[in-house]
């Protein structure tokens, strides 16, 4: 992969694409991941949800399917990082999953970053017929057992997959980047267990460094630690969207991701918030 080009703070942009409206073609994603790659964004998250217990919209993005949307993105990309934020693991077949995110890797050249979590809607849960108590530990099972698909041998046992003889292909070729989303205690030592990079929501400066420390004092790995923030317009918002990315660069913020609203006028406000970190 070429080095992308990153803001003159040294925090890498990303963004989260506008996934949250049946009535956003699916093209629109497309054409707003290759704008977001001229515009020298390191990544474009997609969010996740199968079956919200009210309309999609900005609470419950993810309309699309993520991965198989991404693999899309891939074909018309070259160096912009591909990945989800964040795809409710417990609500996924796990060797499913890992089978999906290896062919997208290939397909991607090793750009896709799975980034996950444990997802939060009950109701979602209940309607698909998950077991909401046991997300957790069904999260961290599940990233063991991909780690294992992607480079182990043998079988797996597991307290809720198992298996003893079976051939996982493709293979990826290099590591599987996995983020793990979320700002609890249990989500960071997740984070610290298995990811590659972690990623809050809802933080405010303060907040996100206390959660970055406490990342580092549960791992000596080298975990890459980001956040999400919002800007959907309006002037005054810009120019707090931009200060807050600058507070929290100097926070340690190795990227900021920003939800830049609807569709409509996304790429316009993307780019104007790139050109204001030159």
């Amino acid at each position: 992969m070429s080095e992308l080009t990153e803001p003159m703070t040294g925090t890498r942009l990303q963004a989260v694409l506008p996934a949250e409206s049946p009535r956003t073609p699916p093209h629109a994603l497309v054409d707003l991941a290759v704008r977001a790659e001229e515009l020298g964004v390191d990544t474009v998250w997609l969010p996740d949800h199968l079956l919200p217990p009210e309309p999609y919209g900005p609470v419950f993005g993810g309309v699309y399917e993520p991965l198989v949307t991404l693999s899309s993105l891939a074909a018309r990309t070259e160096r912009i990082r591909l990945g989800t934020s964040v795809l409710a693991a417990p609500l996924r077949d796990p060797f499913l999953l890992a089978k999906q995110a290896a062919t997208l890797h290939a397909l991607s050249r090793g750009r896709f970053v799975l980034g996950v979590g444990t997802g939060w809607s009950r109701e979602e849960f209940a309607a698909v017929g998950a077991d909401f108590t046991t997300r957790g530990a069904r999260t961290d099972e599940a990233l063991r057992l991909l780690r294992h698909l992607f480079e182990g041998r043998g079988g797996f046992e597991g307290r809720f997959h198992s298996y003893e003889r079976g051939v996982f292909e493709p293979r990826p070729a290099g590591r599987v980047p996995v983020m793990v989303g979320g700002t609890s205690d249990r989500a960071l030592r997740r984070a610290a267990e298995f990811a590659d990079a972690w990623q809050g929501v809802g933080l405010d400066t303060e907040g996100f460094a206390a959660a970055r420390n406490r990342l580092r004092e549960l791992t000596s790995r080298p975990v890459l630690a980001g956040t999400r923030i919002a800007w959907s317009g309006g002037a005054a918002e810009f120019d707090r969207a931009v200060e807050r990315f600058r507070e929290l660069a100097a926070a340690g913020a190795d990227s900021v991701a920003v939800w830049f609203g609807d569709a409509e006028g996304f790429g316009e406000r993307m780019e104007r918030f790139a050109a204001a970190l030159r």
